[in-house]
């Protein structure tokens, strides 16, 4: 009998593949999203799909933005993909194709390619959706509900501005696929709340940092000018004056 792996097996993978620190304000960022995708990955009734990777993908590259050093992102990223079991390689791919069908359909197409997958199949992904809507014990995720609004976000970026065009969408989703329109609400609306409160905490670092910056540039300039004006006291007498001769 296979031992299930535990949440610590997990992150003790991760700093085998990653080896450096993470920033303190990203680090929360990085473990809960290895938890969630740890939990659902243990999970018996938990099946991969490309909508799922996708928004694995969205949740990673939206919250770790600005992450300094800039070269550590992609290491971290293969870290938690590697210590999760799942190829980077192949969640990228996934993420890659999906947007650019998004991209290539109005979201009345988009909705419409829903509806068709899950009542008629169609592509492997399709297919996969068709699956999900025939599948009672589907195990819904946020990353997946992530995932639906990454692609109608790429299909109208202006219809998952307003909740009066993203709630209809979402509810034929819904229907179409089987799933709880309340639950997918509730968890796009933390994730869109959490997106901008990790926004607001880059800016702020952004201006401590800057603050820093200022106050060494100022201390600098202090000292600078100090020195130079205790080298204009001590300076010898200039070589061109008269000597004064005693009579």
């Amino acid at each position: 009998m296979n031992k299930v792996r535990t949440v610590s097996d997990t992150k003790r993978a991760f700093y085998t593949f990653h080896t450096r620190p993470v920033n303190s304000i990203f680090r929360r960022v990085v473990e809960e999203l290895m938890v969630e995708m740890h939990l659902l990955r243990v999970n018996d009734g938990f099946r991969y799909d490309p909508i799922f990777g996708l928004g694995v993908v969205t949740t990673y590259d939206r919250f770790m933005d600005g992450y300094q050093p800039a070269a550590d992102q992609a290491s971290i990223f293969q870290a938690l993909c590697k210590a999760e079991e799942v190829e980077p390689e192949a969640l990228r791919q996934d993420s890659q194709r999906l947007l650019a069908l998004s991209q290539a359909k109005s979201a009345e197409e988009l909705l419409q390619w829903f509806s068709q997958s899950a009542t008629s199949g169609g592509d492997d992904i399709q297919m996969q959706l068709q699956d999900i809507a025939r599948n009672s014990k589907f195990k819904y995720s946020r990353l997946f509900a992530i995932g639906l609004f990454t692609m109608l976000e790429h299909s109208d970026a202006d219809l998952v501005k307003e909740e009066a065009q993203l709630n209809p969408a979402l509810k034929r989703i819904c229907e179409a696929l089987g799933l709880s329109e309340n639950k997918v609400q509730k968890d796009l609306e933390l994730y869109r709340s959490n997106l901008t409160k990790m926004t607001q905490a880059r800016q702020t670092m952004a201006d401590i940092v800057e603050a820093d910056r200022q106050r060494r540039l100022q201390a600098d300039a202090e000292k600078s000018k100090t020195e130079n004006e205790g080298s204009d006291d001590t300076a010898s007498p200039d070589a061109d004056a008269p000597l004064e001769v005693s009579s």
